[in-house]
C-alpha cells in the first residue's frame, strides 16, 4: 500500500497499520481511500483469515485531521461534513463490519474522536496500558460520528455512552476495560505480540462460522426473537456444509484437536 497505510501479511493474519505518525494517525481523505483498498485486499485474499488494525507512532488515532484539505473549501464556507462522512468513515466502518473475517484492534496512546469509532468497528480490542479514549466531538461543537453513536451504547450501555459523548472526558485503559470498551489490557511492550497472538487464534478457527457469528451478533440488535432464530437456522445451514464442520465432528469422535482450514 502507499505511505499512509502499511499492509503486511504473516501466515493467515494481515496487519493494517495507520501510518501518519506526524499527525497522530489522524484521518484525511487519502488515508481513508488507502484503508478501503487495504480492507478490500484482505477481504479478497482467501489466505487471510484474520486482520489486526493498529497505529504507528505514539497513538492509534486522533480521529479526523481538521487541517485536511478534505475539510476545507476554497471559498471559506464551512464544508458539508455529512457529505465528507458518506465518502469516508461511513465506507470505512461498513467495510469493517461487513468483513467476513474477524478484526482485532491493537490500541495504544490516544484513541480520540472518530478513532474511537474505527476501534469499535473492530470485533475485539486489545489496549496497551498507555491507551486513552475520548469521544471528543463535543469539544469542537459536533456530535459523534464514524459509527460511535451506533457502537458505543451497545458496548458500554446508554448511560455511560451519554456521559462520554456529552462531556468528552478521557477514559484510561483500565477504566475502558472495566466498562467493556476493550477486551483486555496489556503492557505497552506486549501490545503487538498480544494482538497478533489473538489474531492467530482466530485465524485458526473455522472462518465461515466466525463470519456467521459476526453477522448474527451485529444483526441481533435490530432483530426480534423470531428473526434471530431464523438467522441462526440459515447460518447453521451454511456452516453445516463446510469442510471445517466435518473436520470438527471428526476430531470430536477421534478425540483429537481439530485442524480447521477456513473452508
Amino acid at each position: 500500500m502507499t505511505e499512509t497505510i502499511l499492509y503486511e501479511k504473516s501466515g493467515a493474519v494481515a496487519t493494517i497499520s495507520l501510518n501518519r505518525p506526524d499527525r497522530l494517525n489522524a484521518f484525511d481523505g487519502a488515508m481513508h481511500r488507502e484503508l478501503h483498498a487495504a480492507l478490500d485486499e484482505a477481504a479478497a485474499d482467501e489466505g487471510v483469515r484474520c486482520l489486526v488494525l493498529r497505529g504507528e507512532g505514539r497513538g492509534f488515532s486522533a480521529g479526523a485531521d481538521l487541517k485536511s484539505e478534505d475539510l476545507r473549501r476554497e471559498d471559506g464556507d464551512p464544508p458539508d461534513l455529512g457529505e465528507y462522512l458518506r465518502k469516508s468513515y461511513s465506507v470505512t466502518v461498513t467495510k469493517m463490519v461487513e468483513m467476513e473475517k474477524p478484526i482485532v484492534a491493537a490500541l495504544h496512546g490516544p484513541v480520540y474522536g472518530a478513532g474511537v469509532g474505527v476501534a469499535l468497528a473492530c470485533d475485539m480490542r486489545v489496549a496497551a496500558e498507555s491507551a486513552r479514549f475520548s469521544v471528543a466531538f463535543i469539544k469542537i461543537g459536533l456530535m459523534p460520528d464514524a459509527g460511535v453513536s451506533f457502537f458505543l451504547p451497545r458496548v458500554v450501555g446508554l448511560g455511560r455512552a451519554m456521559e462520554m459523548s456529552m462531556l468528552g472526558e478521557e477514559v484510561d485503559a483500565e477504566e475502558a476495560h472495566r466498562i467493556g470498551l476493550v477486551n483486555r489490557v496489556v503492557p505497552d511492550e506486549r501490545l503487538r505480540e498480544e494482538a497478533a497472538g489473538l489474531a492467530r487464534r482466530l485465524a485458526a478457527l473455522p472462518t465461515r462460522a466466525l463470519a456467521q457469528i459476526k453477522r448474527s451478533l451485529y444483526s441481533s440488535f435490530e432483530s426480534n426473537l423470531e428473526t434471530a432464530l431464523e438467522r441462526e437456522a440459515g447460518g447453521q445451514s451454511l456452516c453445516g456444509r463446510t469442510a471445517d464442520h466435518r473436520e470438527g465432528v471428526a476430531a470430536f469422535f477421534e478425540r483429537r484437536e481439530p485442524r480447521f482450514s477456513g473452508r
